[in-house]
């Protein structure tokens, strides 16, 4: 799934690709919002860590869980 997370104050965007579901995602975010932690940490497919603070966050944006199609569509 892609991951898009927009940072205030930034012109540019972190974009990643990760194996965790939409869900587990949307919850570890609404925990680190809800208990007012100061960072959220995200790993994408290639296990590269992405630490981004929560003051700062401007949006994140959840693409589709389905896989990418190869090959022509009629």
């Amino acid at each position: 799934m892609e991951i898009r997370i927009g940072i205030a104050n930034t012109g540019r965007e972190l974009n990643f690709e990760s194996n965790e579901p939409a869900a587990d995602i949307k919850k570890s975010v609404a925990a680190a919002l809800d208990a007012g932690a100061t960072h959220v940490s995200f790993t994408d497919s290639k296990g590269t860590s992405y630490i981004v603070p929560t003051a700062t966050l401007a949006y994140i944006e959840l693409g589709t869980e389905e896989s990418r199609r190869v090959g022509f569509v009629a």
